[in-house]
């Protein structure tokens, strides 16, 4: 195989982000995707693949500078070139002609020199935004990869922000075969949820007279409006539950719970027929204070 340097048309004191990207252009130019049926081409494509694999990992490149291994990435053999001169001849540094010609003929009856175990190319890091219902209820979303090509991804329900996905052979190739794509999801959050572990809240405002009288009233939910009933007498903070109404995981036995926090509203602009209404029944009360017999000392 030819110096990965030579393949990737770098320098070999190119910096890492040089190399990168002169093999996402190379990559690019050269997928079979972009050239069908053109093996020539299909061949380039795999020697600057494994080029990449060689000196984009920072450890095999320094191993390959320090020619320890190959540009096939395998482990090049080690021999022993000190002096074996006999007794009263120059210092053998502890070895003897018994232990060099030992090893030659070992490896001539088949011993083989360690190789290296040949290694997955590099992962692929991705971001992708997705609505706050999409997270919560599972959905699907498709990003395009540099070489082009498309993948759909499956955003499973409930995952939470700064979650990775891990795509198994969707990465950059190698020896071993590609590495992995790793996708970091970022949820947006949303105007009226918020989420706390598998349970989901939201403030609801409430109309005075929906408060003292009670009423069914409509309310949203992550999978749609439904009606619940507002008891009578309802006050300013009450919270409320929706049963299993919040998020379900996928290997989750129930669904979480939406909680409605009531937001107790008054007309805008003030109604004055209301206004006149609680002017009398505040007088009547404080009136009713004032006539109460006061307990005798």
């Amino acid at each position: 195989m030819r110096d990965p340097y030579t393949v990737l048309g770098v320098a070999g004191n190119a910096s890492e982000s040089e190399i990168k990207k002169a093999y996402h252009r190379l990559a690019k130019e050269l997928h079979p995707d972009v050239n069908p049926d053109d093996t020539v081409v299909a061949d380039r494509f795999k020697e600057v693949s494994a080029a990449y694999s060689l000196v984009g990992d920072q450890a095999m490149r320094k191993r390959y500078d320090n020619g320890e291994i190959g540009a096939d990435g395998q482990e090049k053999p080690r021999y022993r070139y000190e002096y074996a001169g006999g007794r009263g001849g120059p210092d053998t540094g502890g070895y003897s002609a018994e232990d060099i010609f030992g090893e030659f003929f070992s490896n001539m009856r088949g011993g083989r020199a360690r190789q290296a175990t040949p290694q997955k190319g590099p992962d692929r890091s991705y971001k992708i935004t997705v609505e706050f219902l999409d997270a919560a209820k599972g959905s699907t979303r498709r990003i395009t990869l540099p070489d082009g090509k498309m993948l759909d991804i499956r955003i499973p329900a409930g995952i939470v922000d700064g979650k990775q996905i891990r795509l198994r052979g969707q990465g950059d190739p190698g020896p071993a075969g590609p590495g992995d794509a790793l996708v970091e999801v970022n949820v947006r959050s949303h105007p009226q949820f918020r989420r706390e572990e598998t349970d989901i809240h939201m403030d609801l405002p409430l109309a005075l007279a929906d408060a003292v009288l009670g009423a069914r009233i409509e309310v949203p939910t992550i999978d749609g409006p439904v009606t619940m009933t507002i008891p009578k007498g309802a006050n300013n903070g009450q919270v409320l539950r929706l049963k299993a109404k919040g998020i379900r995981p996928p290997k989750a036995t129930e669904a979480g719970n939406q909680y409605i926090h009531l937001q107790l509203t008054l007309p805008d602009p003030p109604d004055a027929e209301l206004t006149a209404l609680l002017e009398q029944w505040a007088e009547k009360r404080n009136k009713g204070a004032q006539d109460k017999p006061t307990e005798s000392q």
